[in-house]
């Protein structure tokens, strides 16, 4: 990046009055991402200045004049993050003029886009306004949820114990900002009416809508004593008809399209009765049946979250996906026994669907035992609790007296050495912080036990040689058929996009995933609360990640050299480009495979020295 002057900045400009603070975090927010992911050359065709009041970022606005972004040292993903909610251009001759609300940011930058992406700029605009306005609802009602769930759990979430319980700490986690995707909180189409109804954040209780389907319309299966046509109403159908399971919100006028693109409309039967009460998880279309703790459903929804093109629907495709990944996983476990009682998993082998990404469920089961366990998803570990400490000061008092770091060290350790397992078996898991819990108790020694709970199998990526060189053969299934670099069909994956010939993807999933969502995420945000100085924080992220690399060999050719060069020592990362791909731009443009999956690099805070990052 070059260096140079800005002239006259602007530097007085500030929060306008009528913007306030709500808007001015979103702005800083949505700036922040647009810089990290280079949007229309904001990181690498700006020039940086230091000025009195700090550091201004300046790119030439095509027209003879300048932006300008006041930036802050940062090193999470990028080098530098917004420092105020305020874009300013600046022409000679003419008064800076500040733009600081979201519509205006967009509205500028969409200028400098190529025209065929600036539909994208316009949709990310509607998708700040959604955001802005849950951001807005959220803190109406904060006060009242805290209130909620302390009534009906406690005033500790250290004592929240069982899977029920433990619902709270996702609607905790709803009200904290994603650590990369700066409007995770909106959620396209829905009012505040249909959010207070059925979103996480507000703890509501609502009955799921039923649709009776033709038996042999439906792949998959159902749990036991399911709900049948005739203890809905629609006894006539009992003998030729199964239920699945609607959320509310897809019923109308998304159902009725479905029903049509799959010709059910005059053979599928919506019934007038609710029935089965159920709670919003985080991830909101998954919802836990009160009757039944253990049983999560996974329901589709007609919107979209962390981007445009990010739909919350259910392509039939991925429920295999998910119990194909969930075997190989069980697989590596059966030959790792040190994971047997540390590492949980949901069993998702269970799911039906009638041919379309609305008419579908996943029938998620937790494991027994864990009605004596503090179960918190990691999402949640730096949201404030009811009293108005975060979660992780509840969590280290009870279990690691009053020791941050010694949590921090406790589940990295953990969490390091069962991903570079997986690595070592060409394996990374799309395992974020919203898929894996801490699952922390007191056996009967009295010593605190963590151990960790994932879900969500789907969506891996797997070098098929490592794979085939470690298990190749005990999935030939007695055919003799050996795994080859095109494994999907043979271990069940419907998704083709799951093996790779190389590591390249297998290193991409695993560092933005388990290193920057599940572990530097927490340095930087355990400094940014004051609990320990980022230094530290970070070189225990790195000591514990060095420690489980070296466990996997570090000769040449051995997956721990592949990760102590791609991860420990290289001088930047892969860093997931998420509002590019999410909205800005079509997959035709941004080359995007999949959206989830699509990269830029930033910074490598794994060689964080001295006081800068």
């Amino acid at each position: 990046m070059d260096t140079g002057s800005t002239g006259d900045t602007g530097a007085g400009h500030g929060v306008r009055p009528e913007t306030g603070p709500v808007e001015g975090k979103l702005v800083t927010r949505v700036l922040s991402a647009l810089l990290r992911e280079d949007v229309v050359g904001l990181r690498t065709r700006s020039t940086l200045a230091h000025r009195p009041d700090g550091a201004w970022l300046q790119r030439a606005d095509g027209q003879g004049g300048f932006l300008l972004l006041p930036v802050v040292e940062d090193g999470f993903q990028c080098e530098f993050a917004a420092r105020l909610p305020l874009l300013v251009g600046a022409s000679k001759g003419a008064a800076p003029v500040p733009y600081e609300t979201c519509d205006e940011i967009l509205g500028v930058l969409r200028v400098l886009a190529d025209p065929v992406d600036q539909d994208g700029f316009d949709a990310f605009a509607s998708e700040c306004r959604q955001t802005l306005a849950t951001m807005r609802l959220h803190g109406s009602v904060r006060a009242e949820v805290a209130e909620q769930l302390t009534d009906r759990f406690g005033a500790d979430p250290a004592d929240w114990t069982g899977l029920t319980a433990g619902l709270a700490f996702d609607t905790l986690a709803a009200h904290l900002d994603h650590p990369v995707y700066p409007t995770a909180r909106g959620r396209s189409g829905l009012s505040d009416e249909q959010l207070r109804a059925y979103a996480p954040e507000f703890h509501p209780r609502f009955a799921l809508r039923w649709l009776a389907v033709p038996r042999e319309a439906v792949t998959g299966t159902f749990p036991d004593h399911w709900p049948t046509p005739a203890l809905l109403g629609l006894g006539e159908l009992d003998r030729t008809h199964v239920t699945l399971p609607v959320h509310p919100l897809t019923v109308g006028a998304p159902l009725e399209k479905a029903l049509r693109a799959t010709g059910l409309t005059e053979r599928a039967v919506l019934a007038d009765r609710a029935h089965l009460e159920a709670v919003p998880t985080l991830s909101m279309r998954t919802v836990a049946l009160s009757a039944d703790p253990l049983l999560h459903v996974k329901l589709p929804l007609a919107t979209a979250t962390l981007g445009l093109r990010n739909r919350r629907t259910i392509k039939p495709g991925t429920l295999a996906d998910g119990a194909a990944g969930q075997r190989l996983i069980q697989r590596v476990v059966a030959r790792e026994p040190r994971f047997r009682d540390t590492i949980l998993h949901a069993d998702e082998t269970m799911y039906a669907h009638a041919g379309h990404e609305l008419l579908a469920a996943l029938f998620r089961r937790y494991p027994a035992g864990l009605q004596d366990s503090v179960v918190v998803p990691m999402a949640a570990l730096l949201a404030e609790a009811p009293a108005g400490r975060l979660v992780v000061d509840h969590l280290t008092d009870r279990f690691f007296g009053g020791d941050p770091l010694a949590l921090l060290d406790a589940w990295l350790a953990l969490l390091f050495d069962w991903q570079t397992t997986l690595f070592g078996y060409g394996i990374a898991l799309e395992s974020h912080q919203q898929n894996i819990s801490l699952v922390l108790d007191r056996p009967t020694d009295g010593l605190t036990r963590l151990r960790l709970l994932l879900k969500d199998n789907d969506g891996p990526r797997i070098n098929a040689a490592r794979l085939r060189e470690r298990l190749g053969e005990e999935f030939s299934g007695g055919t003799g058929e050996r795994l080859g670099d095109d494994a999907t069909g043979l271990l069940g994956f419907d998704d083709a996009r799951t093996f790779a010939k190389g590591d390249q993807p297998v290193v991409d999933l695993f560092t933005t995933i388990t290193v920057h969502l599940c572990a530097g995420a927490y340095a930087f945000g355990l400094a940014r609360h004051g609990r320990a100085p980022l230094p530290v924080l970070l070189r225990l992220v790195r000591d514990r990640l060095a420690e489980a690399v070296e466990r996997l060999g570090t000769r040449a050719g051995e997956p721990g050299a592949v990760l102590r060069a791609q991860v420990l020592d290289s001088p930047c990362l892969p860093v997931k480009a998420m509002v590019t791909a999410g909205t800005l731009l079509t997959k035709e443009r941004s080359g995007a495979a999949d959206i989830n999956k699509h990269y830029t690099t930033g910074p490598n805070y794994l060689l964080y020295t001295g006081n800068s990052a």
